[in-house]
């Protein structure tokens, strides 16, 4: 009798002499399978959408702060320089930039 291997790829997990006895005497080998039944998606499917918006949302805060920093940065130096030059005049309109210390 001609020597082969269990077939499949679940034939390294049957026992070498059973599978031969087996083959021998023409018994049946019964190979019982224990599987998880996956009932829900896994975490990864809601994992990777949270994590994208997440990086958006700290994105926009981002670019908001900054937004408002450059408006506090700007308010700061149009009031020194309003602040240092009084008025301004051109073509015969005067502009006053702040109000005169009383």
């Amino acid at each position: 009798m001609a020597h082969r291997d269990p077939p499949g790829i679940i034939a390294p997990h049957i026992p070498a002499d059973a599978y031969r006895r087996a083959e021998a005497t023409g018994q049946p080998v019964v190979i019982v399978v224990h599987t998880t039944d996956h009932t829900g998606r896994p975490l990864r499917h809601y994992l990777f959408p949270i994590v994208i918006a997440g990086a958006g949302v700290v994105g926009v805060f981002g670019l908001v702060a900054a937004f408002l920093a450059l408006l506090d940065f700007a308010a700061h130096t149009a009031a020194a320089i309003g602040g240092a030059a009084g008025t301004l005049g051109i073509g015969g309109i005067t502009l006053r930039l702040t109000r005169p210390k009383d």
